[in-house]
This record gives C-alpha cells, sequence and structure tokens, in this order.
C-alpha cells in the first residue's frame, strides 16, 4: 500500500514538473504571469505599500497627542512624602493617575507640506512600480521572441541537415551503381556531419533561450517551455509619415510612467524645502491634563488613611496651557536642512532631464532601427529568395555530377546564411514596431 502511495505521489509530481512545459503560452500568457510572480516587480509593490503608509501616517500627525500613566511606588526609610513634602521615616506607597493631551496650533506649516510631499512620493512610486512593470513586459517579450528566432534557426539546420542525409543518400546508391568515386562518399558524410552540429548547437541555443524566459517569468519546477507557434508573414510596414521621432516623443511625455514619476518627485522635493523652512518659523502648541493620586500618607483627624474613593476625588487637579517656542540659534542646523533640500531638488530636476533626454534618445534610435529594418527586411527576403534559387540550381547540377560536394555545401551555406538573416530580421522588426506602438500610446499587452 505505501508503494502504491509513493508511486501516485511521484507521478504527481512528475505531472506538475511537465504541465508548464505541455501548456502553450502565449505572449501575453508569459507576460501576465511574469508580472504576478516576479520577486523584483513585487519588490517595488511592496515599497508603494511603505510610501502608502507613510503619507496616511502623514495626515495623522494632524491629530492630538494624547498618552495617559499610572504608577504604584513603595517608599522605605527617609523618603519626601509627595503629598506635602514633608520628610517621613515610615513605610508607605502612592498611586498616581495622569491625562496628558498636546496639539500644535502652528509649526510653520510643517505638517501640511510633509503630508503634501509624503503624498507626491507615494504617487511616484506607484508610476514606478507600473514602470518597472512595462520593463518586465519588454524583458518577456524579447526573451518570447528569442524563442522564436531559434526555433526558427532550428527549423533551418533541420532542413539543411534532411538536404545533407538525402545527398548522401544519393551518393551511396550512385557509387553502387559506379557513377561516383568513394571518396565522395566521404565529403558528403563530412558535410553531413557538419549539418549535425549546427542542429545539435541550435537545440542548445534553443534551450537556453527557453531558461531565459523560464527565469523572466519566475516560471518554477520545469526547465521547457512551449510558446505559441507561428511567426509574422511579412513585416507590418507603418506609413513612414507617422514614425516621427518628435511626435512620438510628445505622445510618450504625456503617459510614460517614469516620466511621471520623476515629476512627482520634483514636486515632492519642493515641498520638502517648504517643510524645512518651517523650523525657522516660531511655532505655537497648546497642552493641557488631568491628575489624580492615592498617597498612604494621608490621614484623616483620627490617624486614618482616607479611603481610595475619597482621594481619588479630592485629589483630582487638571491645568490647561499655550506654548510658543522661538527658535534662535540651533547650530545653524536649520539652514543647513534647507540647503541640503534645495541639493536634493537640484537632483531630482536633473534626474528628469535625464530622464526626458534618454527618452527622446531611445526614440530616436528606435525610429533610426525602423528606417534601416523597412530596407533590411526587404533585402533579406530578395536576398533569401534569389539564394533558395541558386541552391536548387547548384543541387540540380550535383545531381548530374557537375559541381562538387564543397560547391554545392557552399551554395546550401549562402541559403541557410540567407534564411537566418531574413529570420532574424523579421523578429527584430515586430520587436521595434511593439515598442514604438508602446511609445505612442497604443495597446501591446493584454494585462489581466
Amino acid at each position: 500500500m505505501k508503494i502504491k502511495i509513493t508511486i501516485a505521489l511521484l507521478f504527481l509530481i512528475l505531472s506538475g514538473t511537465n504541465m508548464s512545459a505541455q501548456q502553450v503560452w502565449s505572449l501575453d500568457d508569459c507576460v501576465n504571469y511574469a508580472i504576478e510572480h516576479n520577486l523584483f516587480l513585487k519588490d517595488f509593490k511592496y515599497a508603494t505599500e511603505s510610501d502608502e503608509e507613510t503619507f496616511k501616517q502623514s495626515k495623522r500627525s494632524l491629530l492630538p497627542n494624547l498618552s495617559a500613566n499610572t504608577s504604584y511606588t513603595i517608599n522605605q526609610g527617609r523618603t519626601i512624602d509627595p503629598n506635602d513634602n514633608s520628610i517621613v521615616n515610615s513605610n508607605f506607597f502612592s498611586n498616581d493617575y495622569n491625562l496628558q493631551a498636546q496639539i500644535d496650533v502652528f509649526r510653520g506649516f510643517q505638517k501640511i507640506n510633509v503630508i503634501k510631499a509624503s503624498k507626491l512620493a507615494y504617487k511616484a512610486t506607484q508610476e514606478e512600480t507600473l514602470q518597472q512593470k512595462y520593463l518586465l513586459s519588454f524583458r518577456v517579450m524579447k526573451a518570447f521572441y528569442d524563442i522564436k528566432f531559434f526555433e526558427g534557426l532550428l527549423a533551418i539546420s533541420l532542413e539543411q541537415e534532411a538536404l545533407s542525409q538525402n545527398n548522401v543518400d544519393l551518393v551511396n546508391r550512385q557509387i553502387e551503381l559506379g557513377l561516383k568515386a568513394g571518396a565522395d562518399k566521404y565529403e558528403a558524410e563530412s558535410l553531413l556531419l557538419r549539418d549535425q552540429l549546427n542542429v545539435t548547437q541550435s537545440k542548445n541555443q534553443l534551450a537556453a533561450a527557453k531558461l531565459s524566459l523560464i527565469q523572466e517569468m519566475n516560471l518554477e519546477n520545469t526547465s521547457d517551455i512551449n510558446i505559441q507557434a507561428g511567426l509574422v508573414e511579412k513585416f507590418r510596414e507603418t506609413n513612414p509619415q507617422e514614425i516621427i521621432t518628435n511626435a512620438i516623443y510628445e505622445e510618450a511625455m504625456g503617459f510614460l510612467p517614469i516620466i511621471k514619476a520623476q515629476e512627482l518627485r520634483t514636486l515632492s522635493a519642493q515641498k520638502d524645502i517648504s517643510a524645512a523652512r518651517g523650523n525657522l518659523y516660531p511655532s505655537l502648541s497648546l497642552f493641557g491634563g488631568y491628575g489624580t493620586g492615592y498617597f498612604e500618607t494621608i490621614k484623616d483627624s483620627l490617624g486614618m488613611t482616607i479611603p481610595f474613593r475619597n482621594q481619588f476625588q479630592d485629589n483630582a487637579a487638571g491645568f490647561v496651557g499655550v506654548a510658543l517656542n522661538i527658535p534662535i540659534l540651533n547650530g545653524w542646523s536649520f539652514r543647513s536642512r534647507i540647503k541640503q533640500q534645495k541639493i536634493a531638488l537640484d537632483r531630482a530636476e536633473n534626474n528628469l532631464d535625464l530622464q526626458e533626454q534618454e527618452l527622446f534618445q531611445t526614440i530616436q534610435q528606435l525610429v533610426q532601427e525602423y528606417n534601416s529594418l523597412l530596407v533590411e527586411y526587404d533585402q533579406s527576403f530578395q536576398n533569401m529568395e534569389a539564394q533558395n534559387l541558386a541552391f536548387t540550381i547548384a543541387q540540380k547540377r550535383y545531381d548530374k555530377g557537375m559541381i562538387s560536394a564543397l560547391d554545392l555545401f557552399t551554395a546550401k551555406n549562402l541559403f541557410a546564411i540567407s534564411q537566418n538573416e531574413n529570420l532574424q530580421v523579421r523578429l527584430r522588426a515586430e520587436i521595434n514596431k511593439s515598442t514604438l506602438d508602446f511609445y505612442r500610446g497604443l495597446p501591446v499587452f493584454n494585462y489581466n
């Protein structure tokens, strides 16, 4: 019975391990899974939650401070009586209760500015989290298309291997008929071994690409993944008039999270300066309290200690007051703090300029690459068609013994290279087009 249970558990474990490999993953499936399970993105979510709590606490700072305390004290030997400050030599105990409250009336608008600054910082963290979500999506997309590329490369390698195998079979038949010498067999087998090596290398590259996607997704308990089949048959060319760097840049500036985040950081730094300046202003606060106590030394005319209930009422006392604090000199720390906040504002503004510059340069490079890919795609496709025709002719001439195996290998290799180049251009064009669509504000990923 135990053996059967062990086998069943092992079967379930193996089934769970292969489940993700058997599932066919689309690009949107991979992106959504990665967003849900990526640990780095989760860290940004936790940072957002922390900043949210900081913002909420800054609003709570407007509430008054309220505290209550009590104490029970046993005095022995020569001690001051807390009731009348006389010196007594007897042992006694005392018990007191206090309730105190304080509220700030004016502190140079520090709390208001801190609330505004923390709110802006919280919104900035939200935008930065969204930016990380987009960056993760593009990393997953690149890994996804890398798999497609190496799958295509493997298909080309297998096709070349099949052609070499057919040539080996043809040479063997021709040797049997006395039409070719034995040396031709070694040449054909050498080319077959070369193609078999290419197949092995393509499989290894495909496995590495799949591992990269699995790691980006944080997909556990698997070393393989099956993605949705199919390649774009033709590069979707966009109207060249639409691909204008400045126009795309303006569109991206309006929604890109990293730009919004840095703008919010700049505004938050401005509020931090205002909060720091509040330390230079006088502060005004109201305070009050209420207290009572029980003392064993308080006695009546008969020398009996007055009961707790009576003392609790008789000893009650309250107070209210107002406090004004005027800063005069504090080691120049307040003004130093203001200077530090001004430097932080300069850095935030400079980081905003850097982000805008980087965004413009990125879009500029994408547009330049897009225009280049338009030309490369047409040329690579024409080259592939020409090399295909050249290889077909070379194969027929080789079958008739008109060229050597080396000449056939050269033609076949050039055809494979042209297929590889065309495949690479098509996938680069897809990634480039999707990235440009993103910066133009068009939907690229279907998030859950």
